[in-house]
């Protein structure tokens, strides 16, 4: 379970335990029981296996030697084959979140300094402002930043106070933690994987080959009856592993790990046909939309998209009668009021509610700090119904789904990598049907249960996020 506590202001959610439920293990043919096959290499089998997760406050399982022996397996040749469980874990470091980005005490001095009166003019607003022992200077916010700091008014006594109880219970039970002395733990530089961030050029590749007909566009299957390591080619297709393990994949020479019962489309905007052939459509559809933003374009770290370009993604075609829409939002009040205001009507999706992911440290403090102009320690969901035909099909099957609360919270431990989002299937369980299909657009991970689609879906699957532990005969 990822949810460590539900309050009425929200949830507290344990991001890392989410991931290590699958706590994948790499299945390994051993020498020299298969001696009499002089091929076999020592990792010849890359099958991976589903284990239950450790339970919240236990203490993280990173360091433990851990293998399983499964005994007497007979190659082609009649030799006996000795295979051992290699686990892998998501490397803990990534959230290892234990002091805020900005200091409070910096901003509270900024504060502090900042007594001169604002001068309104128009649509904007100056303020004198200084930092530390720099000179004051002018800074005039433009029309959108006045409107954030309007939202951020009406809201800042729901995130307050409803992060607070949430923090005090987790502060409570043990699950965060006060730290005493220096903190240090997110101050050193982590050595990330270069070669897991090729996914989209990879896209790109795909789409400059011959064109290929829709019924070669097939779905590729992972049985588990083949147990051996899968090389995807360059074709756009749906990959399903519909097995009850895990699965390795290798794609450009790089490995990724499969969860089981997960499916994925890697392609970008142009190439979404494959997910539409399924002939399948979803009861909740998540969609964290590359938004455009001076910070992104600066750092080049992804494609942006226009709101254009998000309006006419198929997103009716793909939603079932009442399927439940939702979208991850900044903190821009332009991509807010789109959304709400264009995006979910051209959908015939209603807005009904929105909640805020609250991001903190693992002592309970806000990343950044509260007010600060610049950077807020929170996100915005916005959330609604596909509502077409919806109240016939419902009277029709009997099914009764839990009404969708307002201005809930989700707190919980950030990881490090950028645009690394915590899991909702827990915290959107009781909003849809039993059973019902669930899809992630844009998505960079890919989760049990789930199909995921995205120029870099399978991001966070590269086996160099996860850490394998130390194993034996």
């Amino acid at each position: 379970m990822s949810v460590v506590h539900h309050l009425s202001p929200g949830w507290l959610l344990d991001h890392l335990s989410f991931i290590n439920k699958v706590n994948y293990q790499l299945q390994q043919h051993q020498e020299p029981s298969c001696s009499k096959n002089k091929h076999t290499s020592s990792v010849y089998l890359d099958s991976l296996q589903m284990d239950a997760m450790s339970p919240f406050g236990a203490p993280a399982p990173c360091f433990a030697p851990d293998s399983t022996t499964v005994p007497g397996n007979e190659d082609e040749d009649g030799g006996s084959c000795e295979r051992i469980t290699q686990k892998y874990v998501f490397r803990p470091e990534l959230f290892n979140v234990t002091k805020p980005y900005i200091t409070s005490a910096v901003h509270k001095e900024c504060q502090q300094s900042n007594k001169n009166e604002n001068l309104v003019t128009g649509n904007k607003q100056e303020v004198s402002i200084s930092i530390g022992k720099k000179r004051k200077r002018c800074v005039a916010f433009n029309q959108g930043e006045l409107d954030a700091m309007e939202y951020h008014t009406k809201i800042r006594e729901l995130i307050l106070d409803g992060s607070s109880q949430l923090i005090q219970e987790g502060l409570k039970s043990g699950f965060l933690y006060p730290f005493v002395g220096k903190q240090d733990g997110n101050s050193g530089r982590i050595t990330l994987p270069l070669d897991a961030c090729n996914l989209s050029e990879f896209c790109e590749m795909a789409k400059r080959l011959p064109s290929v007909s829709e019924t070669e566009l097939q779905t590729l299957h992972l049985t588990e009856d083949d147990l051996s390591v899968t090389e995807l080619d360059l074709l756009p297709q749906v990959v399903e592993n519909n097995s009850s393990f895990s699965r390795m994949i290798t794609l450009m020479g790089q490995k990724y790990l499969l969860p089981p019962q997960s499916s994925f489309l890697l392609s970008d905007i142009s190439c979404m046909q494959p997910l539409l052939n399924c002939s399948k459509t979803f009861d909740v559809i998540v969609i964290d939309p590359p938004w455009q933003n001076k910070s992104v374009k600066r750092s080049n770290r992804y494609s942006c998209l226009s709101p254009q370009q998000i309006k006419q993604m198929p997103v009716p075609k793909l939603a079932a009668a009442d399927c439940l829409i939702v979208t991850w939002v900044t903190n821009r009040q332009k991509h807010l009021c789109f959304v709400k205001e264009e995006l979910y009507p051209s959908w015939s999706v209603e807005v009904i509610a929105e909640w805020y992911w609250v991001k903190i440290t693992h002592s309970g403090e806000f990343v950044f700090p509260l007010d600060s102009p610049h950077k807020k320690p929170y996100e915005c969901l916005v959330l609604g119904r596909v509502r077409e035909k919806a109240a016939s099909v419902l009277r029709s099957t009997g099914v009764k789904v839990s009404p969708v609360p307002d201005q809930k919270l989700i707190v919980s431990v950030p990881c490090i990598l950028h645009s690394h989002k915590p899991p909702l299937a827990e915290v959107l369980k009781d909003y849809i049907k039993p059973g019902g299909q669930c899809l992630e657009l844009f998505a960079r991970n890919l989760q049990p249960g789930w199909m995921s689609w995205g120029n870099e879906v399978l991001k966070f699957q590269h086996v160099d996020y996860f850490l394998a532990l130390q194993s034996g005969r």
